[in-house]
């Protein structure tokens, strides 16, 4: 995603990306992201959390476009699964909230109960 895209997100799409970063675990993958590219199986060693709960938090980031993955292989012939923080830069403001708000869909409005975040 580029430093542009958020900028102008939709509701909709400003929901998904403020929902991604509204987990502790994930600011810390980003935050750690943010030093560098890492594979899967160093990032979980480095914060200290399983592969299988990292996979669910880097599933949401890449989602979200703030991350981006890369399958690389080793000098062994492994494949390792890259990840490195995308570029972006998201200003909010009352009124950047209320343009995106217009364009909300009605597709999580429906009364049932939010899920909770990973």
């Amino acid at each position: 995603m580029s430093q542009d895209a958020l900028s102008e997100l939709s509701g909709d799409r400003l929901v998904e990306v403020l929902a991604a970063l509204a987990s502790p675990h994930r600011l810390r993958v980003l935050a750690a992201l943010a030093g560098g590219r890492a594979y899967v199986s160093q990032l979980a060693r480095d914060l200290g959390i399983s592969r299988a709960l990292l996979q669910v938090h880097l599933k949401k980031l890449e989602k979200a476009g703030l991350v981006a993955a890369h399958l690389e292989l080793s000098e062994d012939g492994k494949a390792l699964k890259y990840y490195e923080a995308a570029p972006f830069s998201l200003h909010l403001t009352p009124d950047v909230v209320a343009v995106a708000a217009t364009t909300l869909s009605n597709a999580g409005d429906g009364g049932a109960t939010p899920k909770g975040n990973c």
